[in-house]
């Protein structure tokens, strides 16, 4: 994860907190809500009358707090993300969030995807606790640092099944340093045909809310904002084999100044070239008060 991403986020996150109790390492199946758990010995958290609602009521002694749509929902003996989509259409989330010990230390931190979660839809998935250093407490807490969204028909990823566009596209985790942040959008050309690049990525960027953000100014070339990113220099053709890959880099300053509001984009929707389907990242810009954006050209990566 980033290095700013907690700083980031931490201003616009609601927290929520569960005891990490009985239900072990097992994880439960995504499941939509209503739909009775394997039989693991541990009790279901909520109840509701059907798979497409929220659920009504928590269990006597269970803790619930809600973030954009995902709920922690705990109990004696049981610890669950609820995440109801409540979007217009199917979509996957992304829970980022860390074990804290009740002093309330950071133990480590951890993301969860559910994926393709139909509109309406409410299911519960256990919180993987594997990554809690030896010798934790079960009584550690969980705290949400934030949620995202994305269209799954638009979500990025590294691998697995080559989408329909023959291409993967995501973005890394980028680098920070003295207030200046980069990170690379990566495509991978996945299908069978060469696929061709000429130019710079079209980007649009979209507030915590899915709403689009028009005040930030989209600039070409890293080096409109600072020099020696790697994301400068004209653009050139490329033609991708099957297996090759290319990169561009998005590149800003986090600067604040007086008399207007930082802008943090979590999200932004990649379109690779005119034409192309979209992929919504979330390289989580906070973008100041500088109102600028500077997106390099594509450039082969020079891998395979």
């Amino acid at each position: 994860m980033r290095r700013n991403l907690l700083a980031l986020t931490t201003a616009t996150a609601a927290f929520g907190t569960l005891l990490l109790a009985a239900c072990g390492t097992q994880q439960a199946a995504t499941r939509p809500l209503g739909t009775p758990p394997a039989d693991s010995g541990s009790p279901s958290c909520t109840t509701s009358d059907g798979p497409t609602t929220p659920s009504q009521l928590p269990s006597p002694g269970a803790e619930t707090e809600e973030t954009d749509g995902v709920r922690l929902v705990g109990a004696p003996g049981c610890q669950e993300f609820e995440v109801t989509n409540t979007t217009g259409s199917t979509a996957t989330f992304t829970i980022t969030y860390q074990l804290m010990s009740n002093s309330g230390a950071a133990l480590s931190s951890s993301r969860q995807t559910v994926d393709s979660l139909r509109p309406g839809v409410t299911v519960r998935r256990a919180v993987e606790a594997g990554g809690a250093p030896a010798g934790t407490s079960s009584t550690t807490h969980v705290q949400i640092i934030h949620v995202r969204s994305v269209p799954t028909a638009e979500a990025p990823a590294s691998s697995g099944p080559c989408p329909r566009s023959g291409v993967h596209l995501y973005a890394d985790d980028g680098d920070a340093a003295m207030g200046l942040r980069v990170v690379g959008l990566h495509l991978r050309n996945c299908g069978t045909r060469p696929y061709t690049l000429d130019g710079y990525p079209q980007v649009r960027l979209f507030d915590a809310g899915h709403r689009a953000i028009g005040t930030v100014r989209i600039l070409h070339g890293g080096d409109a904002v600072a020099a020696g990113t790697g994301a400068d220099g004209a653009p050139k053709p490329l033609v991708l084999k099957p297996g090759e890959g290319a990169q561009a880099g998005l590149v800003w300053r986090n600067t604040t100044g007086q008399g207007s509001d930082p802008v943090n984009a979590p999200y932004v929707r990649v379109v690779a070239k005119p034409g192309a389907a979209p992929v919504v990242v979330t390289p989580e810009l906070d973008l100041g008060t500088t109102g600028r954006l500077a997106v390099g050209p594509w450039k082969a990566d020079g891998t395979s």
